[in-house]
């Protein structure tokens, strides 16, 4: 089997599951250029070949996708053009699938999309992949039957987070120590004016040992409080000995398709704060079980959870992380690869 798939901004958890499929399959990815906002470093795999959009011409890289004779093609959703003319010709010959984690919400340019979707999606792919149900939703308006559309489409590197979380479980945390943590990019849909904002507030409220450690860069600035750490933008490979001094995660966002990352903090054993705006809650996060869930851009609401949480116990924190671990569980890289074989053969 070989399997090619056009890719938008390469991240480290989709080569896990790569590298997992590639046992199974050949596996060809033409990527966009690393984002210099997330500037991830990859090593190198053998197992997969890797090719970066921005080396080639089109007529190169149609070229380049007929000699690998793909059995499937999988694209980042339709805001790449180059990719969706690479697609239209392998339409009803081979599987040709489209990913997408966008919301459905209704508005009057997704209604415009449902009825232009028949005449140009519905004529380029034959399949869709998506994170989670609310994804699910927006391409079955778009015509795609249920029995020609997978779930998880996104799914963190969970052995490496697992371990963490093995770690995290066998070091006795401090009582003098609480922290809060975000990773993400710096900038307002995150969340974060809320975010810092009700945090400060909090402390000035009700004087308290937490603090808030930012992962991130962007256009922001963050706020220069005794109680708040920004790190920068953080590799991968360096997250651990964070991770390992800090106790609720928190994703703010205002606007957030699904975020891989609440997966792989879950996994790690964090207790999750997470706006409803966030995909991702979905799937790992049970309100009131592993964390808990506010109003996006309502800052009351979310100064409210962070309050909960500060006054939970040590053992209902760590009732909350291993909630947490279990429901991260729920999408691994051997499933995920199994859904692009499943779609190799047509299933």
């Amino acid at each position: 089997m070989k399997v090619v798939f056009l890719y938008t901004e390469l991240a480290g958890y989709f080569l896990k599951c790569c590298e997992t499929l590639a046992e199974q399959a050949e596996v060809h990815v033409i990527r966009w250029p690393v984002n210099k906002e997330a500037p991830f470093e990859f090593k190198e795999h053998a197992s997969i070949k890797l090719y970066t959009k921005s080396d080639y011409t089109f007529r190169e890289l149609k070229a380049l996708v007929q000699s690998i004779q793909p059995d499937v093609l999988v694209c980042s959703g339709w805001i790449d053009k180059w990719y969706l003319k690479i697609c239209r010709p392998y339409f009803k010959k081979i599987p040709t699938v489209l990913t997408c984690d966008t919301h459905w919400k209704g508005t009057l340019k997704q209604y415009l999309a449902v009825i232009l979707s028949r005449f140009t999606l519905m004529r380029i792919f034959s399949h869709a992949w998506v994170p989670g149900e609310i994804q699910n939703r927006y391409v079955r308006k778009l015509g795609f039957t249920p029995d020609r559309i997978q779930n998880g489409f996104y799914c963190c590197d969970l052995a490496f987070f697992n371990r963490i979380f093995v770690n995290r479980e066998a070091q006795n945390f401090s009582k003098d120590a609480r922290r809060f943590l975000y990773i993400g990019r710096y900038y307002d849909f995150k969340g974060l004016p809320e975010l810092w904002s009700a945090f400060t507030e909090l402390q000035e409220e009700e004087p308290n040992n937490w603090e808030l450690w930012c992962l991130g860069t962007g256009s922001l600035k963050g706020p220069a409080h005794k109680n708040i750490k920004h790190f920068g933008f953080v590799q991968p490979e360096y997250l651990e000995p964070i991770l390992m001094q800090c106790t609720v995660f928190v994703l703010p966002s205002r606007f957030e398709p699904w975020a891989v990352v609440v997966q792989e903090m879950a996994a790690a054993g964090f207790p999750l704060v997470l706006s409803d705006a966030v995909g991702a809650a979905e799937k790992f996060l049970k309100s009131g079980e592993n964390g808990f869930i506010f109003k996006a851009k309502d800052k009351s609401d979310l100064k409210q959870q962070l309050k909960k949480v500060i006054h939970l116990s040590e053992n209902q924190l760590t009732q909350m992380s291993q909630r947490s671990h279990a429901l991260a569980q729920g999408i691994n890289p051997v499933q995920w690869s199994q859904s692009v074989l499943n779609l190799c053969h047509g299933n």
